[in-house]
């Protein structure tokens, strides 16, 4: 079904929405790095089993993601007897489609003395003659981070239930310079011009100092460390989950992990230990020196482009040999109480995996997006064309069910008033911050009185040059009225064209939003605890907070299914 909004039906409302009156008290909760996760359990987003008044967190990380005999398969860490952290072993779970995912019995656990204090992060590599290498970081009986090799039993099988792990592990132990507990995560591998593999792991030097460390090996048992590292970043700290893959530059086409030549960048990302941020940039590969150099120095690993400006960590990409593409995972953890877990009996989510372009039209970032797949939970839809939202109003969008939707939202500014000041900030202090341009968007999660509410909006700022600089931002501190939870502002820039419009798609899933912005070239994902915007009572607005600018907005907007996550029903024959 596709309706039309009706502007005498949904009239503009005037209210104080945007004040600063509302409390924005809140508990900072640990977060825990990809090596020191909890527990992960698959919530993608349209779960409807989410409880998010009874404040889940979430902790976990996606391992070694692949495909293999028409089946995606995704490996987490995992705590199977509580749900807080300890006990962390491989969870496992597979889906035809990346969005229906079914539980299987537990991958690798934590019974040798090379990975009896926990099975943590790992990647898979597959090799040309379809062998799956499954390298992971164990920490041993004496708490030292080492590096193993698994592999399936039967590669005929396409649920891969059972792994081995090879006799001679550990693979790789920390090298001379490094610490015990500085040596973890490897890559995927990647195989050189000469026919040898290589892959690279995040650590650190002299404290400060955040590496890539590059190891060669013909054969996955043997490993020849390399002088020097892959890339470095003074004052960034230790680095996690190191992902290294090439990109095209014609933006159209995603690549093997194993490509490079003409037409090709390459990108370093790292999980910063210190911050709890992924940071990524772009730059050039030399596969005969093993040496990354980034494009833009001012925008290296950890000091410029976050992966996600949310609440986002320890991310993977993987090659979809089926569809080929490059498909991200990334780690949604939580801000309030481990109390909430253990009364829950779950916690982490997964974002919904993401396509991972070259942005050929900046040439500077990356475009994230939902696989296409989501698109099969679309039910019914909305269209509103042209809706004018004027200065310091809100417009409600009447369209029943707002806690699982799919928005795909385009917006107009029309200058009422010129404006030559310079103005200065990013998101400022959340959408109550008005500038003349800025902030408009959408308000998810809201109940009907605007007692809890989460703004996703666009906030373009005057520049020196008398260019506009738009932040892409999301403001938490009105979304929950539980005292317990942290609650921020998040948010970066994002470049506008001249011949674009502002636009964004937002996924919201009950407790969860994940906002791309200008076809995903700045994501935010953001995990939030409403009490009063529940299911039946949450609503959908347009606002505009900007005090120069008529904003006329166009939104497609569907409602969206279940993924209906369950375990794998052996009884039957195939699903």
């Amino acid at each position: 079904m596709e309706a039309s909004y009706d502007p005498e039906q949904n009239p503009p409302l005037h209210a104080p929405l945007l004040d600063r009156s509302s409390p924005r008290t809140g508990r900072f909760a640990a977060v825990f790095a990809c090596l020191f996760s909890l527990i992960s359990l698959l919530a993608l987003i349209i779960n409807q089993t989410q409880q998010p008044f009874e404040k889940v967190q979430p902790r976990g990380v996606a391992e070694g993601p692949l495909y293999h005999k028409g089946w995606y398969h995704l490996f987490y860490q995992y705590n199977p007897y509580s749900a807080i952290w300890g006990n962390i072993t491989w969870g496992h779970a597979v889906s035809r489609d990346l969005i229906h995912w079914l539980y299987l019995p537990l991958a690798l656990v934590p019974d040798h003395w090379y990975d009896i204090k926990g099975v943590w992060t790992g990647s898979a590599t597959i090799l040309p003659d379809a062998q799956i290498i499954m390298l992971y970081t164990g920490e041993t009986n004496e708490s030292v981070q080492v590096q193993n090799l698994a592999y399936p039993a039967n590669l005929s099988d396409p649920l891969l239930l059972h792994w081995l792990k090879y006799p001679g592990n550990p693979v790789m132990v920390p090298p001379p310079g490094i610490k015990p507990d500085d040596f973890r995560d490897p890559t995927t591998a990647w195989l050189g011009p000469e026919g040898t593999w290589r892959l690279t792991m995040g650590s650190k030097f002299n404290t400060t100092i955040g590496i890539s460390l590059v190891y060669h090996t013909t054969n996955f048992r043997d490993y020849e460390q390399l002088d020097g590292v892959l890339h470095a970043v003074p004052g960034t700290g230790m680095w996690e989950c190191v992902d290294f893959y090439p990109v095209a530059i014609n933006g159209s086409v995603a690549l093997d992990t194993s490509s490079f030549g003409p037409g090709i960048k390459h990108v370093l990302k790292a999980s910063l230990d210190n911050t709890k941020v992924d940071h990524y940039a772009i730059g050039t590969y030399a596969p005969k020196t093993d040496k990354w150099t980034p494009d833009n120095p001012e925008e290296d690993v950890g000091i410029g482009l976050k992966v996600d400006y949310g609440r986002y960590y320890a991310s993977k990409t993987f090659f979809d040999q089926h569809k080929q593409r490059r498909v991200l995972w990334g780690w949604i953890n939580e801000t309030d109480t481990e109390t909430a877990d253990l009364k829950k009996g779950w916690a982490s989510l997964q974002t919904i995996p993401r396509t991972v372009l070259y942005d050929n039209k900046t040439g500077t970032n990356l475009l994230q997006w939902p696989v296409e797949e989501v698109e099969s939970l679309r039910l019914n839809s909305t269209m509103f064309k042209e809706v004018l939202v004027e200065p310091g109003s809100v417009v409600p969008l009447d369209i029943g069910t707002t806690t699982q939707l799919d928005i795909l939202a385009e917006f107009e500014i029309e200058p009422l008033i010129s404006s030559t000041t310079n103005e200065i900030g990013n998101c400022g202090d959340g959408a109550v911050d008005r500038s003349t341009y800025g902030p408009f968007g959408l308000l998810v999660i809201a109940d009907a009185s605007l007692s809890e509410l989460t703004p996703i909006y666009f906030r373009p700022l005057n520049a020196s040059d008398g260019t506009l600089k738009t932040y892409f931002c999301i403001d938490e501190t009105r979304s929950s009225k539980a005292s317990d939870v942290f609650k921020k502002v998040y948010g970066g820039k994002v470049p506008v064209l001249d011949d674009e419009n502002y636009n964004m798609r937002v996924l919201v899933d009950h407790s969860i939003v994940e906002s791309f912005a200008q076809g995903g070239r700045t994501v935010i994902s953001s995990r939030i605890y409403p009490t009063e915007a529940i299911y039946g009572a949450a609503r959908l607005f347009l606002f505009n907070n900007a005090t120069g600018v008529n904003v006329r907005a166009t939104l497609k907007i569907w409602e969206l299914n279940s993924a209906f996550i369950r375990p794998f029903p052996f009884e039957r024959d195939s699903v």
